[in-house]
């Protein structure tokens, strides 16, 4: 008898897959995991909050879990920036790593990059990414197989209130069945989310449990500073009886009193005195209670961002500014490779082995911002090692900014300098501009270029001439004019060799190896127009002699 292999998950429980086809933790009214909630938060002391936070150290982590929830509902500012710790991760750009260089590698890597295309992928996130606060969440895998292939459907966030840990060490998830029984998690159907803020059991490790106590001090705070701004922020009145009111002249006059606002009132008889004190500096008293409310926002936003600088508007001193922005960055990657790897572990790897069995690798899920590049500083660096004799590929430095390669017709930008070739792309040249072939040059150098060019030789002698004609010092004049160029180009490669050299003996290895590689065309071509110039400007000048 042959018994076939079992495929188990990460806990060593093996695959049911028919459980894997329906929806095991969704909410029933009035059932085990309803979603009514309780509001462990009225009237909330350090007694009451002891009490609930060891109910959770001992696996009972519902009045914790409630607490949680109630925090984020009242309490902006920590809504504010729990909300931005996970909102910076889940909209970030994911992409996938094939899991080597074979067909179904890519294959298996382009299945999943497709899903990624979902637009519900960053709520689900978002939701998944609630173990931010709570310290773990779960969400279930709703697989669908309708076409006869294993594909994810969608991710539902589950309530972890329907959720437990083990009893022994308070560590490995387990869920509440329909009789309210703690079991065993199916394998391949929850994303389990562990982000814990500090190391310990995951019912002890969220970020909500030291906003717990922020936010109770909070909320005394902001209560006396409610009831002092209502005391004396009105009048208060006083109403005189004579010695002979009765008492329901007494009742009738004080609920007048009392009627006119709030409960600030009294009445008295004329022969009594009453002295009221009142605060001499009522802004330096309310300071008192704002100080304290800012204070403890800032502890929480260190604690959930590690800086206050994004949402307190602090600046000045090595303390804030680019500095907090790199604590924040930090954080943010440590979330992202995080989030990455629970995505692998319990939604990747499962989804490739239902679909295709057992592999040797894996699709990666690869979630990261892209690193900022300092091109100028890679532009000046490049320039020097080219300089050195260092070979690169045009298409590299392209990639680094961003530029495509240029196709046949394109106009092509190039240097202003004098000294720079036209640039011109013929077709079969694409990416590649050339030094037009056949250059030309402006026929009188001290006027601006009209458009009309004309090669060397073809300049003659001005028809108003006043001294006779000096061929050989015309063309020495115009070569020297029309070289310039050239020469200056071919010292400016010398020049760059000389200045990249640390000594003189460098130099010349630099010299030796490079000279053939200094562009000498267009010094050629001037050259060879002026050759041509000399002997035609000869000959004119001997069949003048002569006669004609």
């Amino acid at each position: 008898m042959t018994i076939s292999p079992k495929i188990l998950d990460r806990w060593g429980r093996p695959i049911n897959r028919a459980e894997l086809r329906q929806e095991v933790a969704a909410p029933t009214f009035g059932g085990v995991r309803s979603p009514i909630s309780g509001y462990p938060a009225d009237g909330l002391n350090p007694l009451r909050l002891a009490s609930i936070l060891r109910e959770a150290d001992m696996g009972d982590p519902v009045r914790y879990l409630e607490l949680a929830e109630t925090i984020e509902e009242r309490d902006l500012h920590y809504l504010g920036v729990l909300g931005t710790r996970k909102r910076s991760v889940s909209q970030i750009e994911i992409t996938v790593k094939p899991g080597g260089e074979s067909a179904l590698d890519e294959e298996l890597a382009t299945m999943v990059r497709d899903w990624l295309q979902r637009d519900e992928l960053q709520d689900e996130l978002f939701n998944i990414l609630d173990a931010v606060g709570k310290g773990y969440s779960f969400t279930e895998i709703v697989w669908d197989t309708s076409a006869g292939q294993w594909r994810p459907e969608r991710l539902e966030f589950r309530d972890p209130r329907w959720f437990r840990f083990d009893r022994v060490g308070l560590s490995k998830p387990m869920m509440l069945d329909e009789l309210g029984q703690e079991a065993p998690l199916p394998a391949y159907k929850f994303i389990y989310n562990h982000m814990g803020a500090k190391s310990g059991l995951p019912l002890r490790s969220g970020l909500a449990r030291a906003a717990a106590w922020a936010w109770m001090f909070k909320a005394f705070t902001q209560r006396d500073w409610a009831i002092f701004t209502q005391t004396y922020g009105q009048p208060l009145r006083v109403g005189k009886f004579g010695p002979g009111s009765s008492e329901t002249d007494r009742d009738t006059l004080f609920r007048a009193v009392a009627n006119i606002a709030g409960d600030c009132a009294a009445i008295i008889p004329e022969s009594m005195q009453i002295d009221f004190v009142e605060t001499g500096n009522l802004g330096s008293s309310t300071e008192h209670y704002e100080r304290r409310s800012d204070w403890l926002d800032k502890q929480v936003s260190k604690a959930v961002l590690g800086q206050t600088a994004t949402t307190d508007a602090e600046t000045g001193g090595l303390g804030s500014g680019k500095e907090h922005r790199e604590v924040q960055e930090d954080i943010e990657r440590a979330d992202c490779k995080a989030l990455a790897a629970v995505l692998n572990r319990d939604l990747v790897q499962p989804w490739v082995i239902l679909e295709r069995g057992p592999q040797a690798r894996y699709p990666q899920i690869v979630i990261s911002r892209p690193e900022a590049e300092d091109l100028k500083a890679f532009s000046a660096a490049i320039g020097g090692l080219i300089d050195r004799g260092l070979t690169v590929r045009a298409q590299e430095v392209r990639d680094k900014f961003g530029l495509a390669t240029p196709k046949a017709g394109d106009e092509i930008l190039r240097p202003t300098a004098k000294s720079a070739p036209q640039l011109t792309l013929e077709a079969g040249d694409e990416g590649e501009a050339r030094p037009e072939r056949g250059v030309k040059y402006p026929f009188d150098t001290h006027e601006p270029n009209s458009g009309a060019t004309a090669h060397l030789q073809t300049k003659g002698p001005s028809a108003a001439r006043s001294a006779p004609l000096d061929p050989p010092a015309e063309v020495a004049a115009r070569l020297e004019t029309e070289a310039a160029p050239a020469m200056a180009a071919m010292l400016g490669q010398v020049e760059a060799m000389l200045e990249a050299a640390a000594d003189l003996a460098e130099f010349r290895e630099m010299v030796l190896a490079g000279f053939p590689e200094i562009d000498n065309s267009q010094l050629t071509e001037v050259m060879a127009q002026a050759f041509a110039a000399s002997f035609a400007a000869g000959r004119a000048m001997v069949e003048e002699e002569d006669g004609g």
